[in-house]
């Protein structure tokens, strides 16, 4: 039985979880670097209510994979993040947030802004500075969201709990 909250994430495809992966080990700060580069959908899902795994596994039978517009180099303040933007994660994150209404907490009811963050907790200048850097190169990419990874918090590592594929 799973006694932590529980983390949902969009899994990506290998190219883009590698990509992302390079550029996170490489700037965000070493003593907090602990995690994979990721997109969050929610971040504290409770543990004793065992019908959230069950609408994981259906709305990954409902869902194909998808494609994912990676759109701009972004500031997020003291870090920076690449923006993601997909219409159809949009949807399924609402119909989930709907279906999960009475157990989110303030954050997971906002509405989502898919991003993959690469550097985070940093003074704002070094943020700023590798958020031109990165600009300055980026290209749009379109890469896909693979299916959803369930993740433990385990108070800074989260343990991996299971990668539920979408249909393809």
């Amino acid at each position: 039985m799973i006694d932590a909250p529980m983390i949902l994430t969009l899994a990506l495809d290998d190219s883009a979880q590698d990509f992302f992966n390079a550029l996170r080990k490489e700037h965000f700060p070493v003593e907090r670097n602990y995690l994979d580069a990721h997109l969050t959908l929610f971040h504290h899902l409770p543990p004793e209510e065992t019908s959230i795994i069950e609408s994981i596994e259906q709305v990954c039978e409902q869902y194909q994979q998808m494609q994912l517009q990676v759109t701009e180099v972004k500031s997020i303040g003291n870090g920076v993040a690449y923006q993601i933007v997909c219409t159809e994660l949009m949807r399924m994150h609402k119909h989930l947030q709907q279906q999960w209404d009475t157990w989110l907490t303030p954050q997971d009811r906002q509405k989502l802004w898919p991003h993959v963050t690469i550097q985070n907790k940093v003074a704002p200048q070094q943020a700023r500075l590798l958020k031109e850097q990165l600009a300055e190169s980026f290209e749009p990419f379109t890469t896909e969201g693979t299916g959803l990874n369930l993740f433990a918090y385990q108070g800074g590592p989260w343990q991996f709990i299971k990668h539920h594929p979408f249909s393809v």
